[in-house]
């Protein structure tokens, strides 16, 4: 694919597009740490130098993916919480959805220790802001299922949710050395893992908090 300078606001717009769309697809054939901005910008058919034109850096495009996974997660999620209301139902139900998302996930592990470490401020902060409505959507979602948890014990949920996907991600994802391991022990299956992980971690969360906010 070849382009020519983008000048008009839909010419950028379709750069932008994209770009982002050649992100998702690389993203899901290998982890973002092993995707450099060269491999991106060839398979774009753009120089490196005029992906750069688009998005600041090789993370700013990989945020800008997140983003829009982290929305669109949102929305489905709203639907999937539609007549649940017991805490362990709907952290059972967030924690099914983020686990049929293998991409959000993937950029989630990789938010705080890779793609916020080479960007702009300006691209941080439109990012943050962002983050912090997602957050906040995630959040108000729950308290209106789980009056109990309370405005706070809501907030603390949706934060904690980004951060056990982040920590338990990676294992799901193990070595073939390691998977191979796994085997010979006779340990449940990475992916088994990270959804019985992830679950349970979320379960006693909610539950603990609107345990905390009520008692």
């Amino acid at each position: 694919m070849e382009f020519q300078r983008a000048r008009r606001p839909e010419q950028v717009a379709q750069r932008r597009r994209a770009i982002l769309d050649t992100a998702r697809r690389l993203l899901r054939e290998r982890p973002v740490a092993e995707i450099s901005l060269r491999e991106l910008s060839d398979c774009v058919g753009l120089a490196k130098s005029n992906v750069l034109r688009y998005f600041d850096s090789r993370e700013a495009v990989f945020l800008e993916v997140l983003d829009g996974e982290w929305g669109a997660w949102l929305d489905e999620l709203e639907g999937r919480l539609d007549g649940v209301g017991d805490p362990v139902a709907v952290a059972s139900v967030v924690a099914a959805s983020l686990v049929a998302r293998p991409l959000l996930c993937e950029l989630v592990s990789g938010m705080a220790g890779v793609l916020e470490r080479n960007v702009s401020v300006e691209s941080a902060r439109g990012f943050k802001a962002r983050a912090g409505v997602h957050s906040g959507r995630l959040a108000g979602l729950v308290r209106e299922r789980v009056p109990g948890v309370g405005e706070a014990g809501a907030r603390h949920f949706a934060h904690a949710v980004l951060v056990i996907t982040a920590g338990l991600w990676p294992h799901a994802n193990p070595t073939e050395a390691v998977a191979r391991v796994m085997r010979e022990l006779g340990s449940p299956g990475a992916a088994e893992v990270f959804a019985t992980g992830l679950r349970e971690f979320l379960v006693n969360q909610l539950a603990g908090l609107v345990a905390r906010s009520t008692g």
